[in-house]
């Protein structure tokens, strides 16, 4: 029987073993792992090591990072190969073995254009540096907010460590901590940057219980941090963090258009990532009635073959058969309207202690808010009519917003309405991404800030 592999803090002195250690299990409920947690005055002391960092320019992080990104992909790090974590990845997170390795490919993409992808969001007047000839004459110029940046990262998908990339490349110092479901990833990542050359006083990675998760914030100058609507809540009038929380990405398809045109695009907006990520479609609007789109959707969804994490042909998520009947349980105290993929069919029992999920498709009678809002880990759609009469209110508090729509008109009240943070017109699926385009702002928004000089 193979051992569990013991995944070490990685400290500013080097790698730390604890005796707290907690598991880490696959989709079957099986230990693969023993994550090592820190107790709180270890992260007080890696804060202190990341303040007195050895200074290095940008141009070395950068070449560091875009090194470690490539090395990150393809490389065997600390003896695993690609393609072993990949497998250990979709194991533990249950997320199909495709997804997993496209994730990998998105994180050596981002970690290559790390430097480009941080100009985009540096005001077009702004310099990078106080010596600049420009601020001769008086300029702005970007500055941090900050030197340390805590990072309480998720687990449900390997993308997520892209952004913190970013942080290093405008010269913060990072304290990540992972997710005690899918470690693997940052363990990976962070091991790969500090074998290309960023110092362990830059990035250290610190598994924590969560109220020691308190003391990486705290100790921090900036946060960034994933999770549930309650812990948005949270820390919604903390300026200093910035909270990733629920997507509640949605599809709105006005009466002018045919929808029959685009069901390819409302597919994909649901089901691609496994439905697992942020900016997969949780709700589909309709002005009319929104029956036959409905079920045209069950009839393709239903299709999606139930396979366990590793097939190649796998689409669906998967989950511990424990976890996987509460996630039922919970969907079913929620479940209202016409089931046209019902709860009591939604998990497939693989044979080995884990289950399959498949898609959820319910058609209301309203658009009411609180309904549409249900996000799941999981293809989950809920199908709603719309009209000019309800307005904007339906589709506030929206990640991104895929509206196949020829009224002007409405455009411009969506694209002004705050709380819809990215728009996609015309049949483009509501996870499309390009450089130039942030789907929730650009981080360095929330990293920098601009700084006048004259001299």
């Amino acid at each position: 029987m193979t051992r569990p592999a013991l995944l070490d803090a990685l400290g500013p002195a080097g790698p730390f073993r604890s005796r707290r250690r907690t598991p880490v299990t696959d989709v079957t409920g099986r230990t693969v792992a023993e994550l090592c947690l820190v107790p709180p005055m270890f992260v007080g002391r890696a804060a202190n090591a990341l303040r007195r960092a050895e200074p290095m320019t940008q141009d070395a992080v950068v070449s560091a990072i875009s090194t470690a990104g490539k090395s990150f992909s393809t490389d065997a790090i600390g003896g695993i190969t690609a393609e072993e974590h990949a497998l250990r990845v979709a194991r533990v997170s249950g997320l199909p073995i495709g997804v997993v390795r496209a994730a990998t490919r998105n994180v050596a993409a981002a970690a290559a254009n790390v430097y480009r992808d941080v100009q985009q969001a540096r005001p077009v007047t702004a310099v990078t540096e106080w010596r600049d000839p420009l601020t001769r004459t008086g300029r702005a110029v970007w500055c941090r907010r900050g030197d340390v940046l805590g990072v309480l990262a998720a687990g449900n998908h390997p993308a997520v460590h892209t952004g913190w990339l970013q942080a290093l490349a405008l010269g913060y110092r990072v304290a990540l901590r992972p997710s005690q479901r899918e470690p693997f990833t940052p363990y990976r990542l962070v091991t790969a940057l500090r074998g290309a050359g960023l110092g362990t006083d830059r990035l250290v990675l610190l598994p924590t219980d969560h109220d020691t998760a308190r003391e990486i914030l705290r100790n921090a100058d900036l946060g960034l941090v994933y999770g549930s609507a309650q812990v948005v809540e949270a820390h919604a009038r903390d300026s200093r963090v910035l909270p990733q929380g629920p997507g509640r990405s949605k599809v709105l398809l006005t009466a002018e258009v045919d929808w029959r045109e685009y069901v390819d695009v409302i597919v994909e907006s649901v089901s691609s990532e496994a439905g697992t990520a942020c900016t997969n479609a949780t709700a589909v609007l309709v002005e009319g009635d929104p029956g036959p789109l409905a079920e045209a959707l069950a009839d393709r969804l239903s299709k999606l073959p139930a396979l366990p994490p590793e097939d190649e042909h796998a689409a669906l998520p998967v989950q511990s058969m424990t976890r996987a009947r509460a996630l039922q349980a919970y969907v079913q105290g929620r479940s209202t309207g016409i089931p046209w993929l019902g709860v009591q069919d939604m998990l497939v029992d693989l044979g080995d202690g884990s289950a399959a999920l498949r898609p959820l498709i319910h058609q209301l009678d309203a658009p009411d808010p609180g309904q549409l809002g249900a996000e799941m880990p999981f293809p989950c759609v809920w199908v709603a009519p719309w009209s000019r009469r309800d307005g904007i209110e339906p589709l506030r508090d929206t990640l991104v917003l895929t509206a196949i729509t020829r009224d002007d008109d409405l455009v411009d009240d969506l694209v002004a309405e705050p709380t819809i943070r990215s728009i996609h017109l015309g049949p483009r699926p509501t996870h499309t991404s390009v450089p130039e385009m942030p789907h929730d702002g650009f981080l360095a928004e929330f990293l920098m800030r601009t700084k006048g000089v004259i001299r």
